[in-house]
């Protein structure tokens, strides 16, 4: 819980100078080459990566009871560790992402899945006749539920991960990783969390309305997926709040239950990465 609380208070704290950017942020600015280099080199060096967010919902098509609803958050930061490029135009960084899973329903609250996963890389934005078209990123990481016995889950992966910005509003994604299982007891984790992960997002010429869709690949010829469909919606005009919907179908949206399927929809609110998010 230390940890949950000092990651919280460090979102709360940057939170303000990333609403300060999207307010002053022009929409031509946005995707111009000599601002987006000025972002990396002169920018804050800690801010958002991923979503973060806090959902809570239930299953679809099962008997809701307090042992399947939940709420549902993830903490996800950067931090820049080089001043300006390295090689190749790339800049270092360190990412780390908390997912949780916490039964508010159940007698004392108890949080069910924590899933820790710190990584180490670098990111290469992209830029096509002056334009920033998106970035790509190489990093080492590792995942697991801090806990032993049977109930340890651990494996680490290096990934290969890109956005590309068909246009200011419309961005695919992908990524794949190598990797290296060392948790005795999900060494069949592929087979349910997947080899590889594409997707598209979505948002509208306001910036009001967005939607997502990631399909992550489980091992194996069939066409087997977990998917994940988001929706959301900027609660005020040039702010970085946003209503959200997650619906996630599949296996592997825990690490403790990694082998069990859910098919669960959750109601929330988001915090979005400026320009796009990563997944």
């Amino acid at each position: 819980m230390r940890i949950l609380t000092t990651l919280l208070m460090a979102l709360m704290l940057c939170i303000p100078s990333l609403r300060a950017q999207i307010v002053n942020l022009d929409p031509e600015q946005s995707v111009n080459t000599d601002s987006i280099r000025r972002a990396f080199d002169s920018g804050p060096y800690f801010g958002l990566y991923k979503d973060n967010y806090f959902i809570f919902g239930c299953p679809v098509g099962q008997h809701i009871g307090k042992d399947n609803t939940n709420i549902k958050f993830q903490i996800s930061i950067a931090q820049r560790l080089t001043n300006s490029t390295l090689p190749l135009g790339t800049y270092l960084f360190l990412f780390y992402t908390q997912k949780c899973f916490w039964n508010v329903l159940q007698n004392s609250m108890p949080m069910t899945d924590l899933n820790f996963n710190p990584g180490i890389g670098l990111t290469k934005p992209l830029f096509v006749r002056n334009r920033f078209v998106g970035k790509i990123n190489l990093i080492l990481e590792h995942e697991s539920n801090g806990r032993d016995g049977t109930a340890s889950r651990s494996w680490n992966r290096v990934s290969l991960g890109g956005n590309i910005m068909i246009d200011p509003q419309l961005t695919v994604h992908g990524k794949f990783w190598i990797p290296i299982i060392d948790g005795v007891e999900n060494k069949d984790i592929l087979d349910y969390c997947g080899i590889y992960q594409i997707g598209t997002s979505f948002t509208t010429l306001n910036e009001r309305f967005g939607a997502a869709v990631t399909l992550v690949k489980r091992k194996g010829w069939r066409l087997n997926y977990n998917t994940i469909v988001e929706l959301n919606y900027r609660i005020f005009k040039g702010d970085n709040q946003y209503l959200f919907l997650q619906y996630y179908n599949g296996y592997g949206e825990g690490l403790l239950a990694f082998k069990e399927f859910h098919s669960t929809v959750r109601v929330g609110i988001v915090f979005k990465p400026r320009l796009f998010s990563d997944y």
